[in-house]
């Protein structure tokens, strides 16, 4: 009695080198020997089975088939391995027991080689897809949105997305079979999921075949998906330090389970759509903290303070930014006997930059708004306080107090390296105000000169950046805007409100730069209110004021 092994070739090593799968089976159907590329190729199949209780069974009736004709002449049997077809040849050893030689039929090869790399091929482009279509868009919302959707349609009957939990709720995006997006709040306990918990913490995918579809909740399956689940993957959405949530893939009860390739694809898919989530995330938190600390930057709305009309508008060098360098404030008297001081200045540089340094120098003026009547002692505390070895910034400031005594308004001006403002008569002339001085945030040293002077009624006080007189633009788009431009476009504002006065500079600014590039441009208009208003005669000729 032999002890299966066909002249003891089985029970050594040699098999191991044997290129094609070899099964060795006795005359009663039982399995004596196995190659080892064998053992790979069945794995149902081992040394003392019944071959009829393998998987193969055109195997087990090509065995009797060979048996009862008794001849190895010719003989040759067909069927399928797997996905593969195979060609099985028997032969006879001296111990009465067949091996059959397994070799896969080399069209059949080309055929299976063919389909795989279409797979391959589809696959690729599904990613490239996933990539062009995630990567277009740093809205979180609509990421999240073409992320199941994609999943939908490419990987699975539906797809659900889980983001981290948000005050003890779960954000869930859904898409069914037809298309249609669903996002849900979900107060739920993900550890209730098998895998999802882990999912969500970044830990790698459970296999498949361990979920059963029957314990998925219903808030994790699409109203559209009416079928009984058949097969779930949960696979983690990697992400930039931390995960960015986990992707659920759902199909249905009449289609096959996912095989081991759809789920490591499944990954690749999740490895893309994570980085685009993570970035979309990131760029939303960025934003959200971008907005709090601009909404601190921008400028202050005017109006009328204690008996006078303030008005101010802004510009930024680029149209997608809310501030830039330039700046204005205000800080209101106390009492309507007190100063009001009104700043306005101009930081070097542009964009976000410029503008901290513009927040710096806005709350360090609300510190020492207190010592507004000595406008001096302002600037140099100012300048001392924006000096610094790893600060080359500097700015430009023009300062105004401003109280009214019965009809008029005493103003006082300090310029610190700004342009001086410009005030128009009631005669229409427009006088330079005398005041100069050292700009802030440069030189350890700083001086500068007021000017006071009386504003009538009707009269108005420009403070403006270099921003409207360096305008570059015109008919030719080479010609600056400049200071005579500026006067008479402010003597043509003679008796117009503090708010008219600014439109028609802005206005005028704006027109004059079109689309070229421009500096951040700001104007604050200090007006004395007239006691008459201006009354229509008749609709056409000129109106004319009136008490």
């Amino acid at each position: 009695m032999h002890d299966g092994t066909p002249l003891g070739v089985a029970a050594s090593e040699a098999w191991a080198s044997v290129p094609h799968p070899v099964v060795v089976v006795d005359r009663d159907g039982i399995v004596g020997g196995l190659s080892d590329t064998a053992r790979a190729a069945l794995p149902d199949v081992s040394v003392g089975t019944a071959l009829q209780d393998a998987e193969t069974p055109w195997l087990a009736r090509a065995h009797r088939d060979f048996l009862a004709a008794e001849t190895d002449a010719g003989s040759e049997f067909r069927g399928d391995i797997g996905a593969q077809e195979f060609t099985a040849q028997p032969t006879t050893l001296p111990d009465g027991q067949v091996a059959w030689w397994l070799m896969a039929r080399p069209d059949a090869v080309l055929r299976q080689t063919q389909v795989d790399l279409a797979r391959e091929r589809e696959r690729a482009a599904v990613l490239d897809e996933a990539s062009a279509v995630l990567m277009a868009s740093l809205n979180l919302e609509r990421c999240m949105a073409a992320t199941v959707r994609l999943a939908a349609v490419h990987l699975a009957d539906a797809a659900v997305l889980v983001a981290p939990a948000s005050e003890h709720r779960l954000p869930v995006v859904c898409c069914g079979p037809d298309g249609s997006v669903e996002q849900r709040w979900v107060e739920a306990d993900p550890a209730d999921v098998a895998g999802l918990s882990e999912a969500l913490r970044g830990f790698p995918p459970v296999p498949s075949r361990w979920i059963d579809p029957a314990t998925v909740p219903n808030w994790l399956i699409p109203t559209t998906l009416s079928e009984s689940l058949g097969s779930v993957v949960i696979t983690p959405l990697p992400g930039h330090g931390v995960p960015a949530g986990a992707l659920v893939l759902l199909r249905r009860e009449s289609h096959t389970a996912f095989s081991e390739g759809e789920e490591i694809f499944a990954r690749l898919f999740a490895a893309r759509a994570g980085a685009a989530l993570s970035a979309a995330r990131l760029y939303a938190e960025q934003s959200a903290i971008t907005r709090t600390l601009l909404r601190e930057l921008l400028p202050p709305r005017l109006h009328r303070l204690h008996g006078f009309e303030l008005a101010g508008g802004y510009r930024a060098s680029e149209d997608h930014e809310l501030v830039g360098g330039d700046f204005y404030d205000v800080h209101p008297a106390e009492a309507p006997g007190d100063e009001t001081l009104v700043v306005l200045g101009d930081v070097c540089g542009k964009g976000l930059e410029a503008a901290l340094l513009t927040g710096k120098i806005r709350n360090t003026l609300q510190a020492l708004a207190p010592l507004a009547d000595q406008h001096e002692d302002v600037l140099k505390l100012l300048n001392s306080a924006l000096l610094s070895p790893d600060n080359s910034r500097f700015a430009t400031v023009v300062l105004a107090s401003v109280v009214r005594h019965d009809t008029q308004l005493n103003l006082r001006l300090t310029c610190a390296g700004h342009p001086a403002p410009l005030i128009v008569r009631h005669d229409g002339s427009v006088e330079t105000a005398d005041t100069r001085g050292v700009l802030v945030g440069a030189l350890p040293q700083f001086k500068a000169r007021s000017f006071e002077t009386t504003l009538e009624p009707g009269e108005t006080c420009l403070l403006f950046t270099d921003g409207v007189t360096e305008a570059r633009g015109g008919p030719l788009g080479g010609e600056i805007f400049g200071d005579q431009r500026l006067s008479e476009a402010l003597a043509e504002c003679l008796g117009m409100p503090a708010e008219a006065v600014v439109e028609r500079i802005m206005m005028l600014t704006s027109q004059w730069v079109g689309r070229l590039p421009h500096d951040d441009i700001a104007v604050v208009a200090i007006t004395a209110p007239r006691r008459t208003h201006l009354t229509a005669v008749d609709g056409h000729t000129a109106g004319r004021y009136t008490a």
